[in-house]
């Protein structure tokens, strides 16, 4: 009995996805049609699509045209009856975001870290939601809050095992947003949740092999294997910006020597920045910035680059150099269909890109080429939030993602 009990469960879940997907993509449509499109039958359609009406996800509207009798009521998807509150934890501060359920950004604000310990930080960032949040009348239409963080996340669990940079160790950063809010939280690593939203929110759902690699404050991959999130044993498949590729560089933060990170994220194109302007190079970056070093920041670095800037262009190389050494390695451990260059680095930087997938193409192994396409990302500078999105939107809507270990 609870066999069958359970397997009415879940066909009755199953029905509603396939007719909320069908709302989604086929509407306005109506009950009948929509019975006749799937091949269920009428009262089924009916009981979910009050379901949904409830839930706030659909409506009713004006009526259809009638091919004999009284007219149908047309059902339509409303993306905007319903929200989710993004929350991006990077490397610099905190972004804050609504958003609605086509992870379309109605509002974000970003704020600074005042300090780097694990205290002030899980305090800020739960200030930042308390001030975003306040400005609502109620939380009626919220489906929860979706955090996402650099570094190795135990998305099961809701706990940031380690940010090296953030100082985080084992911050039970899914619970302590529950107990503050009451609302349903998620947590996932930032790259994962990027990799998930380029498959599903991008334009790539009949790719089973996509690889997204963030370059910015800090340097990441988020990898989808066999259609499945590729998070590993502890939750750290992916910490792309810590594999080595100098044994004799720099010490990294993290305890390494020659991370990929030190020599192509924005700190150590940063200090390279410092570095050759002591040194009397020439740079319109300075000219950009005022003359002021500490305002010299990625968008400066890109416009510069737009420019024809000789130090900013030699830089980007330099990166590319870098990062392809950690690509090519990808390309030949994965066999990815689309590598997707992202971050604040790489936003407008076509240079970057072109760079890279030329020295990709070149050095790694002929067939695990065939066929590969290395281009920016979907989302622009939105990407993490949009990301934040689709993890509620995989739950909510049932997209179907796995888990690989």
């Amino acid at each position: 009995m609870r066999k069958k009990t359970g397997d009415l469960k879940l066909m009755q879940a199953l029905n509603r996805h396939i007719i909320f997907e069908t709302i989604r993509n086929s509407g306005p449509i109506a009950r009948n049609k929509i019975a006749e499109k799937i091949g269920v039958s009428p009262t089924t359609v009916a009981s979910a699509v009050n379901e949904l009406i409830h839930e706030g996800f659909v409506s009713e509207m004006g009526a259809g045209i009638s091919s004999g009798g009284r007219k149908p009521i047309l059902i339509r998807y409303e993306p905007d009856n319903r929200f989710i509150i993004g929350v991006s934890i990077t490397h610099l501060g905190v972004y804050v975001a609504e958003l609605n359920l086509e992870a379309k950004v109605k509002l974000k604000k970003f704020v600074a870290f005042t300090s780097l310990t694990q205290e002030q930080i899980v305090n800020q960032t739960l200030q930042e939601i308390d001030s975003f949040i306040k400005a609502y009348k109620d939380l009626k239409g919220c489906l929860g809050i979706s955090m996402i963080c650099a570094g190795i996340v135990d998305a099961t669990n809701g706990v940031v095992r380690y940010n090296s940079k953030l100082n985080l160790r084992n911050v039970p950063l899914k619970q302590i947003v529950e107990e503050r809010f009451s609302l349903h939280t998620w947590l996932d690593n930032d790259v994962n949740a990027i990799v998930l939203a380029e498959k599903y929110l991008g334009g790539f759902t009949d790719h089973d092999h996509l690889i997204y690699v963030r370059v910015g404050d800090g340097i990441g991959a988020g990898i989808i294997s066999n259609g499945h999130i590729l998070r590993g044993f502890n939750g750290g498949a992916g910490e792309f910006g810590h594999t080595t590729i100098d044994w004799a560089g720099i010490r990294c933060h993290c305890g390494n020597i020659g991370c990929i990170g030190n020599y192509a994220d924005w700190s150590g194109i940063y200090s390279r920045i410092l570095s050759e302007i002591n040194k009397g190079t020439l740079t319109v970056m300075l000219e950009l910035a005022n003359g002021d070093t500490k305002q010299i920041n990625h968008a400066v670095f890109r416009e510069a680059i737009q420019a024809g800037d000789a130090l900013a262009i030699q830089l980007t190389k330099e990166a590319a150099i870098h990062l392809s050494a950690g690509i090519i390695n990808v390309v030949n451990l994965f066999n990815p269909q689309v590598i997707f260059i992202g971050g604040e680095l790489a936003e407008g930087n076509s240079l970057l890109i072109d760079q890279i997938r030329d020295i990709v193409c070149k050095q790694s192994i002929d067939f695990l080429t065939y066929g590969l396409d290395i281009r920016g990302s979907s989302f622009g500078s939105n990407d993490e939030l949009i990301g934040a999105a689709a993890i509620v939107l995989q739950e909510v809507f049932g997209f179907s993602v796995g888990v690989a270990h």
